[in-house]
């Protein structure tokens, strides 16, 4: 029996993390143990989820949410490590690219033990994320690198990476997505707080914002709000706040406007519930712009760049910038794209976790 460890630390990592445990019930030859480093403590943004997307409560919490960038990735380390000398992993797997990505890799590799990167070669090109710095680390050391999409897979070999590493997968946040849709029967739907409002409205708008160069700052905030309320005069737009925004709003003083109506963090299966019904999804997150592209819905990027480029390359996905005029700008047409199919995109058919499993079974079976 072999044992491996499946890390998640933040609300984007139990999505991917969850088909991939989903996946592990039926190994016989597996112990798959989710450890959560809990970056995200509050409820409904963690363990809700773990509810939401049928996961297990994770056997091993961290609870390592507060601090700087530094003190959180220190004290994941040094928990991970203690961890890991205890119970002995034969593999550690981490996704995505978040603090406890880099923490967990790094400690797991210094104590010899192999680290296979899921979501791996995505880049975006921008060192002031903190996030594309924990990318560039993570892949720097692992051993082996699950992509997404061909972007990933050739990042991967411009840097040098030995192709038999490397594994164009597909993707497992589309697992999940395809999973959870299948779930959103009238069972589940009718409780939703927010169900009354969107049948209300009927057409609207989805939106999500929570990243510190929009919000930290006032005149970009501000700039995108005055966007939003504008768009929201022809087309109402539900946002699920997230706490860092809500927080930085009523600090810097800047309001929404009447027809953009905010709800507290939702769960994700009753935030998928909103937005894939939406005509535009506003968003300034990473995994959304790629789900957005596996349902066809048309997806207004505010941000200067991407690490997601395949969602640009079909069609469903625009970068728009931060300024006001761009965003009204690319909001509008992306109106005339509601209703074009969803883009077939190699690998985005629900099984990436099954791809992902026979390749560590057989790494784990070579020794």
């Amino acid at each position: 029996m072999k044992k491996v460890f499946l890390v998640a630390g933040a609300r984007p990592n139990l999505m991917k993390v969850a088909p991939i445990f989903r996946a592990s019930r039926n190994l016989e030859s597996i112990e798959c143990d989710i450890v959560y480093t809990g970056q995200h403590y509050d409820r409904q943004m963690s363990q809700v989820f773990f509810e939401d997307l049928d996961i297990a409560e994770p056997k091993f919490n961290m609870g390592k949410s507060t601090g700087t960038h530094a003190e959180q990735t220190g004290a994941i380390m040094i928990s991970f490590e203690k961890m890991c000398i205890e119970h002995k992993p034969d593999l550690v797997v981490v996704v995505g690219d978040v603090n406890s990505t880099l923490a967990c890799s790094v400690t797991a590799r210094k104590l010899h033990i192999p680290v296979a990167h899921v979501e791996a070669g995505l880049r975006s090109g921008d060192l002031d994320m903190p996030e594309e710095i924990n990318r560039m680390v993570t892949d720097s050391i692992s051993n082996l690198f699950f992509t997404t999409e061909e972007h990933g897979f050739d990042n991967l070999l411009r840097e040098g990476k030995d192709p038999a590493s490397v594994f164009q997968v597909g993707n497992v946040m589309i697992d999940n997505l395809f999973y959870n849709v299948k779930r959103l029967g009238d069972d589940v739907t009718s409780g939703y707080e927010s169900r009354p409002l969107k049948e209300k409205i009927g057409k609207y708008a989805f939106l999500t914002l929570h990243r510190p160069s929009n919000v930290d700052c006032k005149d970009v905030l501000k700039g995108i709000v005055s966007a939003l309320n504008k768009i929201s005069e022809k087309l109402p737009i539900l946002f699920p706040i997230h706490p860092r925004t809500a927080k930085m709003m009523e600090e810097f003083s800047i309001s929404f406007s009447e027809n953009v109506h905010t709800f507290p963090p939702l769960s994700f299966r009753e935030s998928l519930y909103l937005w894939k019904d939406a005509q535009v999804v506003i968003t300034d997150s990473g995994g959304l712009q790629e789900e957005t592209t596996a349902l066809g819905v048309p997806c207004v990027t505010v941000r200067e760049n991407t690490e997601r480029p395949v969602t640009v390359d079909r069609g469903t996905n625009v970068i728009a910038g931060v300024s006001e005029a761009k965003i009204l700008s690319e909001v509008e047409k992306a109106f005339a794209k509601t209703d074009d199919p969803a883009p077939e995109i190699p690998g985005w058919d629900g099984h990436a976790a099954e791809r992902i499993w026979e390749i560590l079974i057989d790494y784990l079976n070579r020794g």
